[in-house]
């Protein structure tokens, strides 16, 4: 059976060029895993890669910090490395914030190049 999509898809395919449809097919819903690598590609996967250093640079500070946290029994020490575990567990989770925007940036643009390229093919359907 058919869905309404798949009949869609069909109709788009049938009027593209063999390169277009082989691009339309490229854009199709990606799993996690794939948008996870592919914050990784294009020109700004530079930053990508200093981000998950720094990532994982806090998150070697925050254990750190949570470990002194644990070893120290002073109160004034422990309000300091409790403090700094708390900055640096933040700094993690707006890093990873920021990836995830990014996965949501490149699946909007992937729908967005669907849309032109379904918009292409009524064009042509039309002319």
């Amino acid at each position: 059976m058919k869905t309404k999509k798949e009949d869609i898809d069909q109709l788009i395919k049938e009027t593209l060029t063999e390169e277009e449809a082989k691009f339309y097919d490229d854009l199709d819903e990606q799993n996690v895993f794939q948008m996870v690598w592919g914050l990784f590609e294009g020109k700004n996967k530079w930053i990508m890669y200093l981000m998950n250093l720094m990532t994982l640079v806090f998150f070697g500070l925050f254990i750190y910090c949570l470990v002194q946290f644990f070893n120290t029994e002073v109160t004034f020490d422990m309000i300091k490395w409790a403090t700094g575990s708390v900055i640096f567990l933040l700094g993690v989770s707006m890093l990873k914030v920021f990836a995830w925007m990014q996965m949501d940036k490149n699946a909007i643009i992937r729908e967005i190049k669907r849309l032109e390229l379904q918009v292409l093919s009524l064009s042509g359907k039309v002319s």
